[in-house]
């Protein structure tokens, strides 16, 4: 296992995914799971206070309380947790009453209450689950000044976070499903008034959506930023399974379809499965080795369901692809860009 540097920590280059949690795993499943990772040299651990998925007031936090249970068994030093903060309710009343804002009792509540799921006095990475202020996201493509709305100032978010750092509560700070400008304006204030500097940024990254690209990218090179991409198989688009008939979680929760149901995802999918087939990999490996393959990219956020999927996504570890397999990948997404950013 390749481990990279993020803040003062060295991660491995997989990051273990534990939304499904508390609602397609068990916690004796979850536990195989993560033992299994932990055996293999992941040392990073990624969960958030809304998980599991999808989002109900009955299984709300069980994610974290299953991390925590199994958490207390471990050297807690030897590894690497981290949780995220929900922004404002997209309809999540049951969520510390619906939070209306990433402010000063949103946030200490927030973590508070993970710290205690997790059973432990830290967490090594704090992220904004996503923005405070109206942002295109969750499969939409196009911001709508019409949808502004008042929202805490970005300066006062890192001063309630640099004030956990100071408290030992948090080690770092993260941002997930972030734009370009909102990066910029996190690191911006952070360095005018001497508070916590962002680490990392948590975004969906795949070959079938590559928009991190397109700005990100470069931010996040020449700031140290790194990205822990999530959603690295499209929510299993990208194993082919779907094109076959099989089932997963677009086809038990179709509300999280919407963002894949989108014009040539089907095609772009096909001609990387073929891509897979051409070269002797599997899809999920081919799609996984490519979002490795990105040097912006400091740890590929996986999930699984079953331990065949999970041997199979950390296995993906030891590949690289070769340049003409990279340059055939890049074909496909010159034909089909972005279906399903």
């Amino acid at each position: 296992m390749k481990y990279n540097r993020l803040g003062e920590m060295s991660v491995s280059e997989i990051c273990l995914g534990t939304m499904t949690f508390g609602e397609q795993n068990s916690f004796p499943e979850a536990c195989e799971q993560l033992d299994y990772a932990v055996s293999c040299g992941i040392n990073f651990i990624d969960t958030a206070e809304m998980y599991p998925v999808p989002g109900k007031a009955e299984t709300q936090g069980r994610t974290e309380e299953y991390v925590g249970k199994w958490l207390k068994h471990q050297q807690r030093e030897d590894l690497y947790i981290a949780t995220k903060v929900a922004g404002p309710s997209r309809g999540f009343s049951w969520i510390r009453g619906g939070p209306k804002a990433v402010d000063r009792k949103n946030v200490h509540e927030a973590l508070d209450a993970s710290l205690r799921r997790l059973q432990t006095d830290y967490v090594d990475l704090y992220q904004i689950h996503w923005p405070d202020r109206n942002v295109p996201m969750f499969g939409k493509s196009f911001f709508e000044p019409e949808l502004e709305h008042e929202t805490v100032p970005i300066v006062e978010q890192l001063e309630v976070l640099s004030g956990l750092v100071k408290m030992g509560k948090v080690r770092h700070i993260g941002l997930s499903n972030e734009t370009p400008w909102g990066l910029c304006e996190f690191l911006r204030l952070s360095e005018a008034h001497g508070l916590e500097r962002v680490v990392s940024i948590q975004n969906a990254f795949n070959p079938i959506n590559r928009v991190f690209e397109y700005g990100l990218s470069e931010i996040c090179h020449r700031e140290k930023i790194g990205l822990l991409a999530y959603s690295p198989l499209g929510f299993g688009m990208l194993s082919g399974k779907y094109l076959e008939g099989g089932s997963g979680r677009l086809t038990i929760f179709p509300q999280f379809g919407q963002r894949y149901h989108k014009r040539n995802v089907d095609e772009a999918v096909s001609s990387y499965c073929d891509l897979a087939k051409k070269t002797g990999l599997s899809p999920a490996e081919l799609s996984l080795a490519f979002v490795r393959s990105r040097s912006f990219v400091s740890s590929t956020i996986i999930g699984a369901t079953s331990m065949t999927q999970l041997k199979e996504n950390i296995g993906s570890s030891s590949l690289t692809l070769d340049r003409e397999t990279l340059e055939e990948i890049d074909a496909i997404h010159s034909r089909y860009p972005n279906p399903a950013p």
